[in-house]
């Protein structure tokens, strides 16, 4: 499992979302949780800001044996890169993560683990409901795209890790601008499926995203996450 969580907080006022509290935990540890109780993670690989790697929090370091931590890139592409290389050797499938994502379910994180045991590449996504626009210069419509096609992609994604190291590589050599690894791959490597994730497996951006996550947690009962193998 790659998690890259090397973000500046720019749209968090500059604090460092991983560590944000959140329902009596930091947010990360609530992304972790579903992904620690798997039974199929056998190495788990966080992309931190280089200066929180210099300085990891304690219960980061402690929470599980499988975990390392390795100082991210600039881009996301950078720190997945990174956090892949870092992998135990065995690790042959890899689930990408975004550390900033803790409302995933166990549920989620199987239906992944099922698409790689089959060996397909697969994202979490859930339709789009409302009506998407392209827009051009100075805010124009240019056209509506038919809804019914539409994803909103969300993580984990899973793929073949010798594919997808491959796949950092060549978008990296070309600068490719990416948000999303399943692009990559899908651009450098092959196909990527689909699977069920859920309208309330946000990512944490925007002040405001705090709150609508921690009503989600609570009302869920995982304010106190499970922490792991030890």
């Amino acid at each position: 499992m790659a998690v890259p969580a090397a973000g500046t907080g720019t749209r968090m006022g500059g604090r460092r979302k991983p560590f944000i509290p959140l329902a009596g935990q930091p947010l990360l540890r609530h992304a972790l949780a579903p992904f620690l109780a798997h039974p199929w993670v056998r190495s788990v690989v966080v992309a931190l800001h280089p200066e929180d790697h210099r300085a990891p929090p304690v219960w980061l370091r402690e929470l599980d044996p499988r975990i390392r931590i390795v100082s991210g890139g600039a881009t996301r592409v950078h720190s997945v890169s990174t956090a892949v290389d870092a992998l135990f050797p065995e690790v042959s499938w890899v689930m990408v993560h975004d550390g900033a994502r803790p409302l995933v379910t166990d549920t989620i994180v199987e239906r992944c683990a099922r698409a790689a045991y089959s060996g397909r590449a697969a994202l979490a996504g859930w339709p789009v409901t409302d009506t998407i626009k392209e827009v051009g210069r100075r805010r124009r419509v240019r056209s509506t795209p038919e809804r019914s096609r539409l994803w909103a992609a969300q993580t984990p994604q899973v793929f073949p890790r010798r594919e997808l190291a491959a796949a950092c590589s060549r978008a990296l050599e070309a600068g490719f601008p990416a948000t999303d690894d399943a692009e990559i791959f899908a651009r450098y490597a092959g196909a990527v499926d689909v699977v069920e994730g859920a309208p309330w497996n946000l990512k944490v951006t925007q002040p405001e995203d705090l709150a609508v996550a921690e009503a989600l947690l609570r009302e869920r009962g995982r304010a106190e996450p499970p922490q792991g193998r030890r």
